[in-house]
């Protein structure tokens, strides 16, 4: 056999072993790969890790909060909690607003002041996140109060609708900037129309 067959053979030869070198080396590479994908899936390795869950959790009565404040101070002004008997399986816990409210009426030359409380059933972080964006959460408040009209603030019906507004006011800020309301009410502790 000539020089050049003997080239052509070992050419044939070598590409059919590179070739099912290859065959094998994607086979292990894809099960390998396979593998690899679903360790990034799980977070084991490499990737970005699965997002953190950062949603406050309803908190059962009796159970401790790991974000409940841990002392009264000028930090944790207005943070309180309530353990009553009876009523929700859940813990409620009260934010008061250090001070009052003092709005015109929609279309009316009459003022309204009130004093206000908010209340959730979620874990201490809705308390923090509602002291920490009180100045924004006021001006919502008193975008609200403005908006209401003087009928409503004398009918029981109409406080309800605006306790229900307000409520909607105080979550919408905390949706915009923590990513989670949790503001389940809001309650007047003092309410008075001039």
């Amino acid at each position: 056999m000539s020089e050049t067959g003997k080239d052509e053979k070992k050419t044939k030869k070598k590409g059919k072993g590179l070739l099912v070198k290859a065959i094998v080396g994607l086979g292990l590479v894809g099960s390998g790969g396979g593998a690899a994908f679903g360790m990034m899936q799980a977070g084991i390795i490499g990737g970005e890790h699965e997002k953190e869950d950062n949603e406050p959790k309803l908190v059962r009565k009796g159970e401790e909060d790991p974000y409940a404040p841990a002392s009264k101070d000028k930090e944790t002004e207005g943070l309180g909690e309530v353990h009553g008997e009876g009523g929700s399986e859940y813990r409620t816990s009260y934010y008061s607003f250090t001070e009052d409210f003092t709005s015109n009426l929609a279309h009316s030359d009459a003022l309204i002041q009130v004093s206000l409380a908010a209340s959730t059933r979620r874990d201490g972080r809705v308390l923090l996140w509602t002291k920490k964006h009180e100045l924004a959460i006021r001006s919502a408040i008193l975008g609200v109060l403005a908006d209401t009209p003087e009928e409503d603030v004398y009918a029981l019906a109409g406080k309800e609708r605006l306790q229900k507004r307000l409520t909607v006011a105080i979550n919408k800020v905390l949706t915009e900037r923590e990513g989670f309301g949790g503001i389940d009410n809001v309650y007047f502790k003092s309410f008075i129309i001039q």
